[in-house]
């Protein structure tokens, strides 16, 4: 089994700002960015380099406000087989409360009550049972 970090995501009401303490302040680059119409939403990344840990901003277009207790979102890890690292975590007690049911990504919460985020590298996988079939069990 393989796994790589891939990024942390935070939510943002000021996408603009945040844009300029990534990249003037810290040194950053943009490395993408994911604008979503129908789910108004943004996702914005930043790297010291492409293909390095991101730093994942999520600007939703509603007006809510976060508190330090609701930005922090995710961690991000891609890994080598989504169903085998779901086993494993399953096996040591771990809930899963996104299962892999499309064979591309899962969420799980760490002992801290931090969501992680698993997604299949490369190619989804096929689906697979008992995870096909699985309905989500928590928030994510």
């Amino acid at each position: 089994m393989t796994i790589k970090y891939l990024h942390a995501m935070i939510r943002t009401t000021a996408p603009e700002e945040s844009h300029r303490f990534y990249t003037e302040g810290l040194g950053l680059i943009k490395t993408r960015q994911y604008d979503s119409e129908a789910g108004q939403f943004s996702l914005i990344y930043y790297a010291v380099e492409q293909g390095a840990p991101e730093v994942e901003l999520t600007h939703n277009w509603d007006d809510r406000n976060y508190s330090n207790g609701d930005q922090f979102g995710h961690l991000a890890f891609e890994v080598s087989d989504i169903y085998q690292v779901c086993e494993t975590l399953q096996s040591i007690g771990v809930t899963i409360l996104r299962p892999p049911r499309d064979g591309h990504m899962a969420f799980i919460k760490d002992p801290n009550g931090i969501s992680i985020e698993l997604l299949q590298a490369g190619e989804r996988l096929a689906p697979k049972e008992p995870w096909a079939s699985m309905e989500n069990t928590g928030s994510w």
